[in-house]
């Protein structure tokens, strides 16, 4: 049984055109289904807007989702809420993007680990603090830091007692949304190994969101690409990368920088049509038609399911899949 299984999740959200306008729907979140297994990391990438994070926060219930079903070990988390909710919040916890705003600037670093390891764990003063020391040697840092407060570390520093803070009940499942998108490049990496060295040590479950495909190819074993609320493709992280099937992932690719030119490399850039268009205005049919360069009309009035892929292991929602079309490669 898998970890963690979602499925047709969808969460929407109310928005109001003027002050006399119609109500309509936001669809950040529109039918997703995944599954993610013990001790598996699963990159989930697309353009900022397109629902990651939407769907990260409706995973660790910090958003609600207007249908579909999230079970963790096989409980289902729409009927756990009060005390049984917080009671399973030790099974699972999120790294959020931004380091200086997810600490309490008036904590220290101890209170703001002793605040998670207090509330779900009965252990003496001195056991929590021992507790916290091992959380920050884990995480890479001296012992002398549980008495500083955040502005006196550096981003990157900030974003391991994140890391601590976090992994302080030892969850089986993290959610990292884009914990590395406001960090410099230089200290990026070590994060990313950071969390590579935590799995192997405790077998921790990851969901990593992030925009940079290269850095969520160098992390994840599978890889889920997200377009306006819905998965269009999935796969292995090395063959998504080597061999993308559905257009957008494509292009995605196409926009990772490179020292070699796409020419040089053999393979033609996709060309993109458009920006992507509003979540609230869905085209009819594929949401990525009105900017693939492979649309038919089929496209135009038919929405493709995210299926099996004939003899792998990938999923994909585009017509071009079904006939095992070499066009968009």
């Amino acid at each position: 049984m898998p970890l963690l299984e979602v499925e047709d999740l969808a969460v929407y959200y109310p928005v109001k055109s003027g002050i006399w306008g119609k109500k309509k729907m936001l669809k950040a979140v529109d039918g997703v289904s995944f599954t993610i297994e013990r001790g598996e990391t699963v990159g989930l990438v697309g353009e900022s807007g397109c629902g990651k994070s939407t769907l990260g926060r409706a995973v660790v219930k910090l958003e609600e989702p207007c249908r579909g079903a999230i079970r963790l070990d096989g409980v289902d988390m729409a009927s756990v809420k009060g005390s049984r909710l917080r009671k399973m919040r030790q099974k699972f916890q999120m790294i959020f993007q931004d380091p200086y705003g997810s600490l309490n600037p008036r904590m220290t670093v101890f209170a703001a680990l002793d605040e998670v390891i207090s509330l779900h764990r009965k252990l003496s003063p001195e056991e929590r603090r021992a507790q916290a020391v091992e959380l920050l040697e884990l995480v890479g840092l001296p012992p002398e830091a549980l008495d500083r407060y955040p502005h006196q570390f550096s981003g990157g520093q900030r974003q391991r007692i994140g890391i601590a803070r976090a992994l302080a009940l030892e969850p089986d499942l993290v959610v990292a949304d884009e914990p590395v998108s406001a960090l410099d490049v230089s200290v990026q990496a070590s994060i990313v190994n950071l969390l590579e060295d935590i799995q192997k040590k405790r077998g921790t479950a990851f969901l990593f969101i992030a925009h940079d495909l290269a850095v969520v190819e160098h992390i994840s074993n599978r890889i889920l690409v997200m377009y306006l609320g819905n998965i269009v493709e999935e796969a292995p992280a090395h063959e998504l990368v080597a061999e993308p099937l559905h257009p957008y992932t494509r292009m995605l690719i196409d926009a990772i920088p490179l020292l070699t030119p796409a020419s040089e490399r053999g393979k033609t850039a996709s060309p993109v049509a458009a920006e992507a268009v509003s979540q609230i205005e869905l085209p009819s049919g594929c949401p990525f038609h009105p900017r693939c360069p492979h649309a038919t009309e089929r496209c135009r009035n038919e929405k493709p399911q995210l299926l099996p892929v004939r003899n792998s292991k990938r999923r994909c929602a585009c017509f071009l899949c079904e006939t095992g079309s070499e066009e968009q490669r």
